[in-house]
């Protein structure tokens, strides 16, 4: 048996991030929304749907999953069937006061770590717990032990090791988790752009308004790149991951514009789609940022999710490519210049996911560099 679920979290302004779980209506263990998929409806549609019927959500869910887990279903005349869920990230935007389940289940917000602990099933339960936050600074005792091995492994030259061992000024790190806030919010606010509705302008304006802040966060990290003496990468490594992710609020912006600019007021599901890939893109860009301070702890953690960018990318070429033809082939037999404007939009999104693909590749190098 195949079903599809939703994995409902939300993310505070600190970064810190809850996971919604609901109880079996047969059972009372702690799960998440999931069913059986639907004839005629993309996966991760009938995942919103099931969110909405279960839990009484509403959100942005990814189309690439994020992964599978199995289970025993226990069947009404007795006996049980493996069922494997395929699973989707849904950012929840909001929470209704009527849905179809209400009073059947309990619901509760927990923690990452221990909505990971709630639930059953091992797969499921790592699942949940890679949406954990970064780990502490492990101090300069640790990471002294750890330039100390690689000088006595012979990884790294005498020069990298002395540098490992100086003190790091600057502010990059935080600049970097400040810039990939601004990622998050205006990743937000253009899928709830492409759900239309009457408050378009107001999502125009937030991303806008995110845009002008990552500029100033730039600005920042240039300045800082010039005059620091000692980085903790290379010069080069810095002004490249921050300028990929500075062109990625760029492109939303680009699109939040062109939006505006030809007064679009409807948008097509692999649109939509493509804006819910780019949220979650943000996600995981502001998962790796923390990370990047302990590269020596993190290289595995950070390979994991840099792949996951590199999937969703690819995902998105997919998306692009079948709305350029649904769009051109609607153009055909209508008005040709909703195929131009479409066009442009489907540009923007595609850039925005191609930027992200490059802040994989530019983690993946100080990896490769510095782990």
């Amino acid at each position: 048996m195949r079903q599809i679920a939703a994995l409902p979290y939300s993310t505070a302004a600190d970064g810190s991030m809850q996971i919604l779980l609901i109880t079996s209506r047969d059972t009372g263990r702690w799960v998440i929304p999931k069913g059986n998929r639907i004839k005629g409806l993309a996966s991760h549609r009938a995942a919103e749907l099931e969110a909405y019927e279960e839990a009484g959500i509403h959100g942005i869910a990814c189309p690439a999953p994020i992964g599978r887990y199995r289970y025993d279903k226990r069947r009404r005349k007795g006996g049980s069937r493996e069922a494997t869920v395929e699973v989707f990230p849904l950012a929840v935007t909001g929470h209704l006061t009527q849905w179809p389940e209400q009073g059947q289940r309990d619901l509760r917000w927990f923690a990452v770590a221990e909505a990971a602990r709630a639930v059953d099933e091992p797969e499921l339960r790592s699942m949940i717990a890679a949406f954990r936050e970064p780990p502490a600074d492990p101090g300069w005792f640790f990471r002294l032990l750890l330039a100390i091995r690689d000088r006595q492994s012979e990884r790294t030259g005498m020069l990298r090791w002395f540098h490992a061992l100086m003190p790091k000024q600057g502010r990059f790190f935080e600049q970097f988790e400040d810039h990939a806030t601004t990622l998050v919010a205006g990743a937000d606010a253009l899928a709830r752009l492409l759900k239309g509705g009457p408050d378009m302008a107001e999502q125009i304006r937030i991303i806008s308004d995110q845009e002008h802040e990552a500029d100033d966060i730039i600005r920042d990290v240039l300045r800082d790149v010039r005059r620091i003496f000692v980085t903790p990468f290379d010069r080069s490594a810095i002004t490249g991951l921050i300028g990929v992710m500075d062109d990625a609020i760029d492109q939303m912006n680009q699109t939040a514009k062109a939006v505006a600019l030809y007064e679009v007021r409807q948008f097509a599901p692999q649109m939509q789609d493509m804006s819910a890939l780019i949220v979650e893109c943000a996600r995981i860009t502001a998962e790796a940022m923390p990370l990047l301070r302990s590269l020596n702890l993190n290289a595995t953690r950070l390979h994991d999710l840099t792949e996951r960018l590199v999937t969703l990318e690819g995902h998105a070429d997919l998306l692009h490519e079948a709305g350029l033809k649904a769009l051109f082939e609607a153009s055909r037999h209508g008005n040709p210049i909703d195929f131009i404007v479409g066009k442009e939009i489907y540009g923007h999104l595609e850039k925005v996911t191609d930027r992200f693909e490059d802040v994989a590749n530019e983690i993946s190098g100080l990896v490769i560099d510095h782990a």
